[in-house]
């Protein structure tokens, strides 16, 4: 997951929550300015505890990073050709990128998408809620996982599984910007 100069505080709470609840365990997000992105845990329920998030000054920045770790982008838009969320394969490495509430996606993400997905819909209204567009895809890739059968055993290696547990038992507070590794 990949959040895309979030501007407001309370849609980055919400997706860090809609993130953990459905097993996502790295969330990026992009910020020309991390120190203010800050978590409300009235809205988060401190869901970030258990995310791993990574804060990136740039977009070339993240999904260069991603894509060297073998992820596909899918970028969400409402602008040029794009396929329907649900044709989508969340089973394959991928990254899904969110931009900010006013301007969506930058024509960065655009240039380094290898998928153009959007949410279709039938009002007047062009576009939903950040944290609510983040929840339906997440749950179509959560449907999807499932039934490959995804969360049938803990698909961490060891190693990576007790270095998190460690990491979840000693943090008491949700990590600041910068304070974690890369």
């Amino acid at each position: 997951m990949v959040l895309e100069e979030v501007i407001i505080a309370h849609n980055a709470s919400a997706v860090a929550r809609t993130c953990e609840a459905a097993g996502i365990l790295n969330l990026h997000i992009i910020s020309a300015e991390p120190e203010k992105v800050i978590f409300n845990e009235a809205i988060s329920t401190r869901a970030e505890k258990w995310l791993q998030i990574q804060f990136h000054r740039t977009t070339q920045e993240c999904l260069s990073q991603l894509k060297e770790l073998g992820f596909k982008i899918a970028v969400t838009t409402l602008q040029g050709k794009t396929t329907d969320y649900t044709e989508l394969d969340y089973c394959q490495p991928l990254a899904v990128v969110f931009g900010n509430e006013s301007e969506g996606v930058s024509d960065q993400a655009c240039s380094m998408a290898d998928y153009f997905i959007h949410i279709p819909m039938v009002g007047m209204v062009q576009s939903l809620n950040l944290s609510v567009s983040v929840g339906i895809i997440l749950y179509e890739a959560f449907r999807q996982r499932r039934a490959r059968g995804f969360y049938d055993r803990c698909r961490l290696s060891r190693e990576e599984y007790e270095r998190l547990l460690r990491i979840w038992l000693s943090n008491p507070k949700p990590q600041k910007p910068f304070s974690q590794g890369k």
